[in-house]
């Protein structure tokens, strides 16, 4: 099956804004094993809209839209839907009642309703009517001599509602199989190295399926099967998995469902738990980074267990004072070192009484690189339960990318010291 999405309104072809309905859909369907033949921005046009329906029909079973179905003038979206088969439009009375008792809650009269409300209660009677629980603009499917037309409502939260409520159902219908995915999440291997380790996985799939996305510093797979039914397709993906692990499985660092997909790391998470689960406590002094490691993992519920401590030792002042690191040391090596950097990380572990003591000193830019040190240079210190390791590191990227590229890698040496 194939499916276009056609997003309607001018303001998302001005830029105003974001498109992120077709994000959320898109990868919707792909977990269900429907293609997404193509996306289509379009402005309130009649006529541009009916042109980018009959083009769609050409390679897609079912057209998908957002947007257009509000009460104005410009909201023409079902009315091209209904132009377009040839079907008139008449007033669904149930609909009507129900955006009277949803708007009368906001105005508290009868007589304040806007009359251009009954707009949103027009349907040809061969549509089927997808109720909207989050505003006024019921949504549709259309339907003639076997092409399909699903119109839904522009705001992602009323789409998004509808969508899993209305149209994901409608269109489990239209397969016998059930669809299931993890995800594998992966730091320090970025997506080129990675698709050419996988390589010959990604040539030969069909079912699992395994696509790769990039993440900031990091890289997600996801993996897809699909069978007569769930057990069926959560071995496949197990199976798949056990594949991938066996070809990269030392930069992978979790693997789940959903959960873990949208956002740009899971790291400090990871280390979070890891420090829970080992029992071990934790203090970082920050150089460069400037408290972005302490910052990330006071985020994970409960880490007041393990997290004893975050200071900020930006001068070399502080770095003796409060860390005691040797004067003879930074007048004969730098801030930047890595001897500085492993003599922060015994300072704040021993003075906060902390299992692990984990520091950052490097130069974030713009200015202040040397050919000896160059912008990008980050030293990070680690000394757990007696023990000292100091890692070199350049980086790439404006300031604020070498800090957070430094913040990630960090928490990533102690996620290596913990498993």
């Amino acid at each position: 099956m194939n499916i276009e999405l056609i997003s309607v309104g001018t303001e998302l072809l001005l830029g105003d804004i974001v498109n992120t309905n077709a994000q959320y859909i898109s990868k919707e369907l792909a977990l269900l094993g429907i293609n997404v033949h193509k996306q289509v921005t379009v402005g309130d046009n009649m006529d541009r809209l009916l042109d980018c329906f009959s083009k769609a029909f050409e390679k897609s079973d079912i057209v998908l839209t957002t947007g257009g179905l509000g009460p104005t003038g410009d909201d023409i979206t079902k009315e091209a839907a209904a132009k377009f088969f040839d079907q008139k439009m008449l007033l669904d009375e149930k609909s009507w009642e129900k955006i009277k008792e949803r708007v009368l809650k906001f105005t508290g009269d009868i007589n304040k309703i806007p009359k251009n409300n009954i707009k949103q209660a027009m349907f040809p009677k061969e549509a089927m009517i997808i109720p909207n629980n989050n505003g006024t603009a019921p949504g549709a499917i259309f339907e003639k001599d076997g092409k399909r037309i699903i119109v839904m409502p522009g705001p992602p939260k009323e789409m998004m509602a509808m969508f899993n409520e209305g149209v994901l159902p409608y269109l489990k219908k239209e397969t016998d199989s059930v669809f299931a995915s993890k995800y594998i999440r992966l730091y320090g291997i970025g997506e080129s190295a990675l698709e050419i380790k996988l390589l010959d996985i990604l040539d030969k799939q069909d079912n699992p399926t395994v696509a790769l996305y990039a993440k900031e510093g990091e890289v997600l797979i996801r993996v897809t099967a699909k069978a007569p039914d769930k057990e069926e397709c959560l071995k496949l993906v197990q199976e798949k998995i056990k594949e991938i692990e066996e070809i990269c499985g030392e930069y992978i660092y979790l693997i789940g469902d959903e959960s873990i997909s949208s956002s740009q790391t899971e790291l400090d998470n990871v280390v979070a738990k890891l420090l829970i689960e080992n029992k071990k406590t934790i203090a970082v002094a920050e150089s460069c980074t400037g408290g972005m490691i302490a910052a990330n993992l006071i985020n994970y519920p409960g880490i007041s267990e393990c997290l004893l401590e975050g200071c900020v030792t930006y001068s070399n002042n502080a770095k003796m004072n409060r860390l005691g690191v040797k004067k003879d040391t930074l007048d004969e090596l730098g801030a930047v070192s890595s001897q500085t950097a492993i003599e922060m990380a015994i300072g704040i572990a021993k003075t906060s009484g902390a299992d692990i003591g984990l520091s950052t000193t490097g130069v974030a830019g713009p200015d202040g690189g040397s050919e000896e040190k160059p912008v990008g240079l980050v030293y990070i210190g680690l000394y757990v339960d007696g023990q000292e390791f100091v890692y070199k590191n350049i980086f790439s990227g404006n300031r604020l990318k070498i800090r957070e590229r430094a913040t990630r890698q960090a928490l990533d040496y102690v996620r290596q010291k913990l498993v």
